[in-house]
């Protein structure tokens, strides 16, 4: 990325590159709220901590608000400004951008309900590291997509796509770690269900994580790589 390079073009009109900025920031916040869930919903499932898992639950709302409201603003912004080149591939990449991050909110609802209800049962402490060692992944990943979006950053983006390869890998595997050990012990099924549905929570908030880091490289590059491999994805950055 060039390192000079402006997060948007500057208009004449100061009141417009407001509105751009404005956009960006909120995006920036709502992001700020979608990774303090993910950390919430996994502290409270990690330590059958219902009564926190129901914070998390509530505290969906918030989310679910800023989505509307930056939606909204970017339906204006397209009204009365009928940007074009950068600036509609911004308002663009934003729409997506929230839609993903309002669906990461409901990903973590997802973990947070799993822990209200695992802190009703026996509790089970097998595959725990695992879950909560694949939770500080897919944070990271939403970390570094929202960092990618601030930057505009391709190659960051392009780094945060790559991350997913290894999010999955480990899913996969606790997957069968949990298949396994309630197959040796039919007793545990209920309370390992709960850790399997957390984890494919996870797996898809670091799909999602992915899709933001695919709209940072359309905002940068102009080049749609949405279901492109990484090899093909790596061409259309460095290329």
């Amino acid at each position: 990325m060039d390192k000079d390079r402006p997060i948007f073009r500057q208009h004449i009109s100061s009141q417009f590159n407001a509105e751009l900025e404005d956009v960006r920031q909120r995006v920036m916040a709502m992001g700020g709220l979608v990774e303090q869930q993910i950390v919430d919903a996994t502290t409270a499932f990690m330590s059958f901590d219902a009564t926190l898992a129901e914070q998390v639950t509530r505290n969906d709302y918030k989310i679910n608000q800023l989505e509307v409201a930056i939606d909204e603003e970017c339906s204006r912004i397209l009204a009365r400004r009928q940007p074009t080149a950068s600036d509609l591939r911004l308002v663009y990449a934003v729409i997506k951008t929230i839609t993903d991050l309002e669906r990461i909110g409901d990903e973590s609802g997802k973990i947070a309900r799993m822990a209200i209800d695992l802190s009703s049962q026996e509790r089970i402490h097998e595959h725990m590291r695992e879950v909560q060692h694949l939770s500080r992944q897919v944070s990271q990943m939403v970390r570094d997509a929202l960092d990618a979006f601030a930057r505009m950053d391709a190659e960051a983006a392009l780094e945060v796509a790559r991350q997913d390869r290894e999010v999955d890998r480990e899913y996969e595997a606790l997957l069968r770690q949990c298949i396994t050990f309630m197959m040796e012990d039919p007793r545990t099924i209920g309370r390992v269900i709960d850790i399997v549905w957390s984890a494919r929570a996870l797996e898809r908030i670091g799909d999602h994580a992915k899709n933001i880091s695919e709209y940072v490289i359309y905002l940068v590059k102009g080049k749609d790589v949405r279901h492109l491999s990484i090899e093909s994805m790596e061409k259309e950055v460095k290329g």
